[in-house]
C-alpha cells in the first residue's frame, strides 16, 4: 500500500460521531490558543492547519478519521498559511495540482514607486 493511500484510506475505520474536543496527544500543538476551548466542530479549519504542518503519522490518521480527506484538501486548496514542504507533500498525497494550493505560489511582490521592471 502506497503512503498516500495508507494515509488517507479511512475505509476501516469507523465513520463515527465526531468529537466535540481535541485530543489531548494534540496539545503541544496549540500552545497559542486555549486548548480547553479549541474543539473539532468548532474550529476545524486552525486544527487541519496545524495538524497537517505538525502531525506525525497517529496524528493524521486522526484527522482523516475526523475530517475526511475531502474537508483536509478543501483546507490544503483554501490557506496561504501552510509551510511549502507541508503544501507541497499534502499536494502530492492528496493528488492537487500545486497551482492550486496558495502557500506554493510566488508571493505578490508590487513593484515600488519610482522603479521600472
Amino acid at each position: 500500500m502506497d503512503l498516500g493511500r495508507e494515509i488517507c484510506d479511512n475505509s476501516n475505520m469507523k465513520q463515527g460521531k465526531k468529537h466535540t474536543n481535541v485530543p489531548e496527544f494534540l496539545r503541544s500543538y496549540f500552545w497559542d490558543v486555549d486548548f480547553e476551548e479549541l474543539g473539532v466542530k468548532t474550529h476545524p479549519y486552525l486544527i487541519i492547519k496545524r495538524v497537517l504542518d505538525r502531525g506525525n503519522l497517529h496524528d493524521i490518521r486522526w484527522l482523516v478519521k475526523t475530517y475526511g480527506k475531502d474537508e483536509i484538501k478543501k483546507v490544503v486548496m483554501e490557506t496561504k498559511d501552510l509551510a511549502r514542504p507541508t503544501g507541497n507533500f499534502w499536494a502530492d498525497i492528496l493528488g492537487i495540482d500545486k497551482h492550486q494550493v496558495p502557500c506554493l505560489q510566488k508571493p505578490y511582490s508590487p513593484i515600488h514607486f519610482g522603479l521600472s521592471s
